[in-house]
This record gives C-alpha cells, structure tokens and sequence, in this order.
C-alpha cells in the first residue's frame, strides 16, 4: 500500500509540475516576468513543492480514503496580472493554461499508449498519468477562487462584477471544503472526468 502511495505521488507531481510550468510560462510570454524571477519557471518539480499541499493533504486523503483517493496542490506560481500586456485577457489564459496543459499531456498519452507494446508496467504508468492528469484539469476548472476556473471568470466578467466575485477568495477554501464534505462538487466533476476519459479511451 505504500509503495502505491509512493507511485500515485510521482504521478501526481508530474501533473502538477506540467500545470504550474504552464501558468509561469503563458504569463511570462504575456508579459509578466514575477514566476521566472521567483526561480519557477521550471520543470523542477522541487521548486512547485508545498509542505502541506502537495506532502501532507495527498498522505491524508490516501490514508483516510484506504489508498483508493490521492489528490494534492503544488505552491501557486506567483504572478503579477497587472504587468500582462492586457490584464483582462490575460487573466483568462493564464487561468485556463495550467488545465489545458494536463489535458494536452493527457490526450497525447492515450495516443501514446495505442502505439506503445502492450506491456503491463507501461499500461499502468500511462493510464494512471492521464487519469491524474484529467482529474487535476478538471477539478482546477471548478470556478471558485483560487481555483484556475475563478480566474477565467474573473476574466469574463464585467469590472465590477469581477471585483465583487475576487472578494470571496478569502473563503474560497472553506467553501470547496463544504461542497466536497457534501459531495456536491464530486456529483459534477466526475461525470465531466468520466466523459474525457472515455473520449480518450481510457477508463476511469
């Protein structure tokens, strides 16, 4: 059971590592330099690492869900979205890039894996990368703050809609918690990662 952990973890820090990368890149090529100047603009999975998000909540939803569930967060690249070029539109990538590119490491993997041998190990590693990698995509598109999906509706929204909305970030934490604890996220998200799994072959 440990050594599942231990294997469910890599995969989990690959997923998240791609997701940060992708937020410091778009918002470096958009014109905000604070992720490459704060040393997180890498692949280095060392420098996404957070004590309690990525280390302690995966060990304690795989303990507490007997090995069945493992879920984590890297630390946030920081970024300035008043240095982009267009803050407004730029808000909008910057949010969606970090979903899109586990959907795109995904999507290449189940293609990947039509063409590998059919060898167990491979099997494994491949479909357990996409799955995590969908998962992480989707759950981040959940629009409430800090959540990739709030920053695309941020982005959305008029100005002073956009205002009020950012002002519920303080409680965005305790909010996700309440709607997990009461299972109405996972009523929506699962059928959604159900689906992309499907799409690209691969059962969840």
């Amino acid at each position: 059971m440990l050594l599942y952990f231990f294997v469910s973890f890599a995969f989990l820090i690959v997923a998240m590592t791609i997701h940060e990368f992708a937020h410091g890149w778009v918002a470096y090529k958009l014109g905000d330099n604070t992720a490459k100047y704060s040393g997180r603009l890498t692949l280095n999975p060392l420098a996404h690492i957070d004590p309690i998000w990525t280390l302690l909540i995966p060990l304690m939803l795989f303990m507490s869900t007997s090995g069945r569930f493992i879920f984590g967060a890297a630390k946030p690249i920081p970024i300035n979205y008043w240095a982009l070029r267009n803050p407004k539109k730029g808000i909008i990538y910057v949010g969606a890039s970090g979903p899109l590119a586990n959907l795109i490491l995904a999507a290449a993997l189940s293609l990947a894996l039509k063409f590998l041998p059919s060898l167990e190990i491979l099997q494994f590693i491949f479909t357990n990368l996409i799955v995590i990698n969908v998962v992480l995509a989707v759950f981040n598109l959940i629009p409430i703050p800090p959540l990739d999906g709030s920053r695309i509706v941020m982005g959305l929204l008029p100005p002073e809609l956009s205002e009020q909305y950012a002002r519920i970030e303080p409680y965005g934490f305790i909010i996700l918690m309440l709607l997990l604890w009461l299972g109405v996220i996972n009523s929506i998200i699962w059928p959604v990662i159900n689906a992309i799994l499907n799409l690209m072959g691969v059962g969840a």
